[in-house]
Protein backbone atom coordinates (compact mmCIF):
# COMPACT_ATOMS: atom_id res chain seq x y z
CA UNK A 1 0.00 0.00 0.00
CA UNK A 2 1.19 3.88 -0.87
CA UNK A 3 1.09 5.90 1.60
CA UNK A 4 0.78 9.94 0.90
CA UNK A 5 2.76 12.57 2.78
CA UNK A 6 2.47 16.39 1.46
CA UNK A 7 5.24 19.11 2.53
CA UNK A 8 4.42 22.38 1.31
CA UNK A 9 7.11 24.92 -0.04
CA UNK A 10 6.74 28.10 2.24
CA UNK A 11 6.98 31.81 0.01
CA UNK A 12 9.98 32.03 -2.51
CA UNK A 13 13.10 32.88 -0.42
CA UNK A 14 16.39 34.54 -1.83
CA UNK A 15 19.00 31.84 -1.83
CA UNK A 16 22.44 33.09 -1.53
CA UNK A 17 25.40 30.84 -4.01
CA UNK A 18 22.58 28.53 -5.92
CA UNK A 19 19.82 28.76 -8.16
CA UNK A 20 16.29 28.82 -7.22
CA UNK A 21 14.22 26.15 -8.44
CA UNK A 22 10.39 26.37 -8.72
CA UNK A 23 7.76 23.52 -9.50
CA UNK A 24 7.29 20.21 -7.75
CA UNK A 25 9.28 17.29 -6.92
CA UNK A 26 8.00 13.64 -6.27
CA UNK A 27 9.69 10.98 -4.49
CA UNK A 28 9.01 7.32 -3.42
CA UNK A 29 10.43 6.51 -0.62
CA UNK A 30 11.22 3.76 2.48
CA UNK A 31 8.50 4.62 5.71
CA UNK A 32 9.95 6.82 8.45
CA UNK A 33 13.27 7.45 6.94
CA UNK A 34 13.37 10.98 6.15
CA UNK A 35 12.66 13.84 8.69
CA UNK A 36 9.75 16.20 7.84
CA UNK A 37 12.37 19.03 8.44
CA UNK A 38 14.62 18.34 6.67
CA UNK A 39 12.42 17.90 3.47
CA UNK A 40 10.38 21.30 4.49
CA UNK A 41 14.18 23.12 4.47
CA UNK A 42 14.42 21.52 0.87
CA UNK A 43 11.10 23.27 0.02
CA UNK A 44 11.48 26.14 1.62
CA UNK A 45 14.96 26.94 0.24
CA UNK A 46 14.14 26.04 -3.50
CA UNK A 47 10.31 27.07 -3.40
CA UNK A 48 9.38 23.49 -4.40
CA UNK A 49 6.20 21.25 -3.60
CA UNK A 50 7.57 18.18 -2.60
CA UNK A 51 5.16 14.76 -2.06
CA UNK A 52 6.22 11.82 -0.66
CA UNK A 53 4.58 8.61 -1.31
CA UNK A 54 6.07 5.52 0.50
CA UNK A 55 7.10 1.58 0.66
CA UNK A 56 7.85 -1.04 2.70
CA UNK A 57 10.26 -3.10 0.59
CA UNK A 58 12.53 -2.92 -2.03
CA UNK A 59 10.04 -5.61 -4.20
CA UNK A 60 6.97 -3.76 -3.52
CA UNK A 61 8.87 -1.00 -5.10
CA UNK A 62 9.42 -2.58 -8.28
CA UNK A 63 6.32 -3.97 -8.43
CA UNK A 64 4.34 -0.66 -8.19
CA UNK A 65 6.52 1.01 -10.48
CA UNK A 66 6.49 -1.47 -13.03
CA UNK A 67 3.08 -1.57 -13.01
CA UNK A 68 2.42 1.86 -13.96
CA UNK A 69 4.03 4.81 -12.08
CA UNK A 70 6.62 5.12 -14.27
CA UNK A 71 6.71 8.82 -14.57
CA UNK A 72 4.75 9.59 -11.70
CA UNK A 73 8.22 9.77 -9.57
CA UNK A 74 11.07 11.89 -9.64
CA UNK A 75 13.33 9.99 -7.57
CA UNK A 76 12.78 6.84 -5.68
CA UNK A 77 15.08 4.88 -2.42
CA UNK A 78 16.47 1.39 -3.07
CA UNK A 79 18.54 -1.21 -1.76
CA UNK A 80 21.58 -1.98 -3.52
CA UNK A 81 20.52 -5.18 -4.86
CA UNK A 82 17.40 -3.05 -6.26
CA UNK A 83 19.82 -0.39 -7.67
CA UNK A 84 20.92 -2.99 -10.10
CA UNK A 85 17.86 -4.40 -10.63
CA UNK A 86 16.31 -1.58 -12.15
CA UNK A 87 19.81 -0.41 -14.15
CA UNK A 88 19.20 -4.15 -15.88
CA UNK A 89 15.51 -3.38 -16.59
CA UNK A 90 16.51 0.53 -17.85
CA UNK A 91 14.55 2.22 -15.56
CA UNK A 92 17.00 4.75 -14.05
CA UNK A 93 18.31 7.75 -16.09
CA UNK A 94 21.74 8.84 -16.52
CA UNK A 95 23.29 11.40 -14.24
CA UNK A 96 25.75 13.71 -16.20
CA UNK A 97 28.97 14.48 -15.54
CA UNK A 98 29.52 17.87 -13.31
CA UNK A 99 25.20 17.27 -12.66
CA UNK A 100 25.62 17.24 -9.13
CA UNK A 101 27.96 19.79 -7.47
CA UNK A 102 28.56 17.98 -4.67
CA UNK A 103 29.53 14.38 -5.80
CA UNK A 104 33.03 14.74 -4.45
CA UNK A 105 31.35 14.74 -1.24
CA UNK A 106 30.87 10.96 -1.38
CA UNK A 107 32.91 8.72 0.46
CA UNK A 108 35.60 7.20 -1.70
CA UNK A 109 34.19 3.21 -0.28
CA UNK A 110 30.59 4.10 -1.69
CA UNK A 111 31.68 5.59 -4.97
CA UNK A 112 32.68 2.86 -7.26
CA UNK A 113 30.18 0.34 -5.71
CA UNK A 114 29.41 -2.86 -7.94
CA UNK A 115 25.74 -2.04 -8.03
CA UNK A 116 26.46 1.35 -9.99
CA UNK A 117 29.68 1.43 -10.34
CA UNK A 118 30.88 5.47 -10.76
CA UNK A 119 27.61 6.70 -8.96
CA UNK A 120 26.02 7.12 -12.77
CA UNK A 121 22.38 6.54 -11.62
CA UNK A 122 22.34 7.26 -7.63
CA UNK A 123 24.08 8.76 -4.92
CA UNK A 124 24.33 7.08 -1.32
CA UNK A 125 21.79 7.64 1.07
CA UNK A 126 22.07 5.59 4.18
CA UNK A 127 23.59 1.82 4.84
CA UNK A 128 23.36 -0.54 7.59
CA UNK A 129 22.32 -4.17 8.63
CA UNK A 130 19.50 -6.33 8.92
CA UNK A 131 19.58 -8.78 11.45
CA UNK A 132 16.92 -9.30 14.42
CA UNK A 133 16.21 -7.99 17.80
CA UNK A 134 15.44 -9.89 21.37
CA UNK A 135 13.17 -8.79 23.76
CA UNK A 136 15.06 -9.63 26.79
CA UNK A 137 12.10 -10.46 29.46
CA UNK A 138 10.84 -12.73 26.85
CA UNK A 139 14.11 -14.81 26.63
CA UNK A 140 17.27 -14.29 28.46
CA UNK A 141 19.59 -17.28 26.49
CA UNK A 142 21.87 -16.96 23.73
CA UNK A 143 20.84 -14.60 20.86
CA UNK A 144 23.69 -14.91 18.52
CA UNK A 145 22.74 -17.64 16.08
CA UNK A 146 19.72 -17.26 13.74
CA UNK A 147 18.05 -20.46 15.22
CA UNK A 148 16.22 -17.69 16.45
CA UNK A 149 14.24 -17.22 13.72
CA UNK A 150 14.47 -20.26 11.90
CA UNK A 151 15.13 -23.00 14.43
CA UNK A 152 13.32 -21.17 17.80
CA UNK A 153 13.63 -22.68 21.46
CA UNK A 154 10.20 -23.09 22.81
CA UNK A 155 9.89 -19.72 24.61
CA UNK A 156 9.66 -17.24 21.09
CA UNK A 157 7.67 -19.82 18.85
CA UNK A 158 4.40 -17.98 17.71
CA UNK A 159 6.00 -15.07 18.54
CA UNK A 160 8.44 -13.77 15.86
CA UNK A 161 7.68 -10.91 13.49
CA UNK A 162 9.75 -11.32 9.56
CA UNK A 163 10.61 -8.31 7.15
CA UNK A 164 8.12 -8.93 4.98
CA UNK A 165 11.68 -8.47 2.30
CA UNK A 166 12.26 -11.18 0.02
CA UNK A 167 15.62 -10.60 -0.45
CA UNK A 168 16.58 -10.24 2.83
CA UNK A 169 14.91 -12.92 4.71
CA UNK A 170 16.23 -15.33 1.81
CA UNK A 171 19.58 -14.27 2.08
CA UNK A 172 19.28 -14.70 5.98
CA UNK A 173 18.11 -18.32 5.52
CA UNK A 174 21.33 -18.82 2.73
CA UNK A 175 23.82 -18.00 5.79
CA UNK A 176 21.57 -19.58 8.10
CA UNK A 177 22.32 -23.07 6.07
CA UNK A 178 26.01 -21.85 4.73
CA UNK A 179 24.86 -22.32 1.22
CA UNK A 180 25.58 -19.33 -1.34
CA UNK A 181 23.14 -17.44 -2.28
CA UNK A 182 21.83 -17.43 -5.70
CA UNK A 183 22.32 -21.12 -5.32
CA UNK A 184 21.08 -23.44 -8.35
CA UNK A 185 22.03 -26.42 -6.71
CA UNK A 186 18.64 -28.85 -6.16
CA UNK A 187 19.48 -29.85 -2.79
CA UNK A 188 20.75 -26.37 -1.68
CA UNK A 189 17.18 -24.81 -3.08
CA UNK A 190 14.60 -28.01 -1.71
CA UNK A 191 16.44 -27.32 1.73
CA UNK A 192 16.22 -23.52 1.56
CA UNK A 193 12.14 -24.38 0.70
CA UNK A 194 11.74 -26.52 3.32
CA UNK A 195 13.83 -24.32 6.46
CA UNK A 196 11.71 -21.24 5.41
CA UNK A 197 7.68 -23.51 5.05
CA UNK A 198 9.01 -25.27 8.51
CA UNK A 199 10.17 -21.66 10.05
CA UNK A 200 7.10 -19.79 9.24
CA UNK A 201 5.25 -22.41 11.25
CA UNK A 202 7.04 -20.56 14.50
CA UNK A 203 6.16 -16.76 12.86
CA UNK A 204 3.49 -14.94 13.86
CA UNK A 205 3.65 -12.63 11.39
CA UNK A 206 4.87 -10.76 8.25
CA UNK A 207 5.34 -6.98 9.03
CA UNK A 208 8.67 -4.20 7.33
CA UNK A 209 6.35 -1.21 8.34
CA UNK A 210 5.32 -2.52 11.74
CA UNK A 211 8.31 -3.83 12.39
CA UNK A 212 9.76 -0.93 15.22
CA UNK A 213 5.91 -0.96 16.91
CA UNK A 214 5.69 -4.82 17.31
CA UNK A 215 8.58 -5.02 19.09
CA UNK A 216 7.40 -1.49 21.44
CA UNK A 217 4.36 -2.78 21.92
CA UNK A 218 5.61 -6.05 22.98
CA UNK A 219 3.59 -7.70 20.42
CA UNK A 220 6.47 -9.97 19.08
CA UNK A 221 9.04 -10.94 21.24
CA UNK A 222 11.54 -11.44 17.84
CA UNK A 223 11.65 -9.24 15.43
CA UNK A 224 13.81 -9.52 12.22
CA UNK A 225 14.86 -5.70 12.06
CA UNK A 226 17.05 -2.91 10.66
CA UNK A 227 19.88 -1.88 13.04
CA UNK A 228 18.87 1.85 12.87
CA UNK A 229 14.86 0.99 13.31
CA UNK A 230 15.82 -1.68 16.45
CA UNK A 231 17.72 1.08 18.15
CA UNK A 232 14.69 3.68 17.69
CA UNK A 233 12.66 0.92 19.29
CA UNK A 234 15.51 0.74 22.26
CA UNK A 235 15.01 4.17 22.76
CA UNK A 236 11.16 4.12 22.52
CA UNK A 237 11.47 1.64 25.94
CA UNK A 238 11.70 -1.69 24.62
CA UNK A 239 13.62 -4.22 26.51
CA UNK A 240 15.55 -5.35 23.23
CA UNK A 241 19.02 -6.75 22.30
CA UNK A 242 19.84 -6.69 18.48
CA UNK A 243 21.89 -9.77 17.33
CA UNK A 244 25.01 -9.95 15.28
CA UNK A 245 24.85 -13.98 14.62
CA UNK A 246 27.75 -15.93 14.15
CA UNK A 247 26.38 -16.86 11.20
CA UNK A 248 26.10 -13.61 9.30
CA UNK A 249 23.65 -11.10 8.90
CA UNK A 250 22.60 -8.80 5.79
CA UNK A 251 24.85 -5.59 4.98
CA UNK A 252 23.02 -3.04 2.84
CA UNK A 253 23.01 0.68 1.49
CA UNK A 254 20.12 2.67 0.42
CA UNK A 255 19.94 5.42 -2.51
CA UNK A 256 18.81 7.67 -4.00
CA UNK A 257 18.08 6.81 -7.56
CA UNK A 258 17.30 9.43 -11.18
CA UNK A 259 14.25 7.42 -12.16
CA UNK A 260 13.58 7.79 -16.11
CA UNK A 261 11.00 9.62 -17.17
CA UNK A 262 10.72 11.89 -14.40
CA UNK A 263 8.42 14.62 -14.77
CA UNK A 264 10.77 16.94 -12.54
CA UNK A 265 13.73 16.05 -13.65
CA UNK A 266 15.92 19.28 -12.51
CA UNK A 267 14.44 19.45 -9.11
CA UNK A 268 15.40 15.59 -8.86
CA UNK A 269 19.11 16.45 -9.34
CA UNK A 270 18.76 19.32 -7.25
CA UNK A 271 17.34 17.27 -4.12
CA UNK A 272 20.03 14.61 -4.97
CA UNK A 273 22.62 17.57 -4.61
CA UNK A 274 21.01 18.56 -1.56
CA UNK A 275 21.50 15.60 0.34
CA UNK A 276 24.98 15.21 -0.87
CA UNK A 277 25.73 18.05 1.99
CA UNK A 278 27.31 16.94 4.95
CA UNK A 279 24.71 18.83 7.21
CA UNK A 280 21.85 17.50 5.47
CA UNK A 281 22.86 13.69 5.05
CA UNK A 282 23.47 13.80 8.96
CA UNK A 283 20.10 15.48 9.86
CA UNK A 284 18.73 12.11 8.01
CA UNK A 285 21.25 9.89 10.04
CA UNK A 286 20.59 11.19 13.47
CA UNK A 287 16.64 10.63 12.50
CA UNK A 288 17.08 7.48 11.14
CA UNK A 289 19.55 5.75 13.30
CA UNK A 290 21.65 4.07 10.46
CA UNK A 291 25.10 5.84 8.92
CA UNK A 292 25.39 7.87 5.54
CA UNK A 293 28.23 7.82 3.12
CA UNK A 294 29.48 11.32 2.71
CA UNK A 295 32.63 13.45 3.97
CA UNK A 296 32.13 16.18 6.60
CA UNK A 297 29.13 14.49 8.25
CA UNK A 298 30.46 13.53 11.72
CA UNK A 299 30.76 16.72 13.45
CA UNK A 300 26.70 17.09 12.93
CA UNK A 301 25.99 13.86 13.91
CA UNK A 302 24.41 12.88 17.44
CA UNK A 303 27.11 11.60 20.03
CA UNK A 304 25.18 8.45 20.92
CA UNK A 305 25.14 6.92 17.25
CA UNK A 306 29.35 5.99 17.60
CA UNK A 307 28.41 3.67 21.19
CA UNK A 308 25.00 2.47 20.03
CA UNK A 309 24.77 -1.67 20.36
CA UNK A 310 23.30 -1.70 17.24
CA UNK A 311 25.82 0.55 15.22
CA UNK A 312 28.57 -1.92 16.67
CA UNK A 313 29.16 -5.85 15.99
CA UNK A 314 30.48 -7.63 18.37
CA UNK A 315 33.47 -9.78 18.30
CA UNK A 316 33.08 -13.28 17.02
CA UNK A 317 30.16 -12.36 14.68
CA UNK A 318 29.92 -13.96 11.27
CA UNK A 319 30.63 -11.66 8.46
CA UNK A 320 28.19 -9.37 7.00
CA UNK A 321 26.71 -9.76 3.03
CA UNK A 322 25.19 -7.60 0.67
CA UNK A 323 21.97 -9.31 -1.18
CA UNK A 324 23.39 -11.05 -4.01
CA UNK A 325 21.36 -10.16 -7.69
CA UNK A 326 20.38 -13.72 -9.39
CA UNK A 327 19.99 -14.85 -13.13
CA UNK A 328 16.66 -14.47 -14.17
CA UNK A 329 15.97 -18.37 -14.65
CA UNK A 330 17.44 -18.59 -10.90
CA UNK A 331 14.94 -15.96 -9.34
CA UNK A 332 12.07 -17.19 -10.74
CA UNK A 333 12.83 -20.43 -8.69
CA UNK A 334 13.43 -18.48 -5.75
CA UNK A 335 10.13 -16.40 -6.22
CA UNK A 336 8.30 -19.55 -6.17
CA UNK A 337 9.64 -20.13 -3.04
CA UNK A 338 8.61 -17.17 -1.60
CA UNK A 339 5.32 -16.90 -3.08
CA UNK A 340 4.58 -20.34 -1.47
CA UNK A 341 6.19 -18.99 1.93
CA UNK A 342 3.67 -15.55 1.61
CA UNK A 343 0.63 -17.87 0.34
Amino acid sequence: MIMKTFFSAATLALIANSAVAEGKLSVYHWFEYIPAELVEKFSTKYDVDVTVDTFDSNESMLASLKAGTMGSYDVAVPGDYMVEIMVGLGLLDTIAAGELTNINNIEEQWLNVPFDMGRKHSIPYQWGSTSFSVNRDAYSGNINTTDIIFNPPEQLKGKINVLDSQGEVMAMAALHLGIPQCSTDRDQLKSLDALLQSAKENWASFGSDTAKEVLVSGDAAVGMIWNGYGARARAEGANIEYSYPDQGYVVWMDNVVLLNEAPNRANAILFMDFLLEPENIAAVTNYAMYADGIKGSTPFLDAELASSPEHNPRAGSGAGVFVSVCDQATQEVYDQIWTRLRS
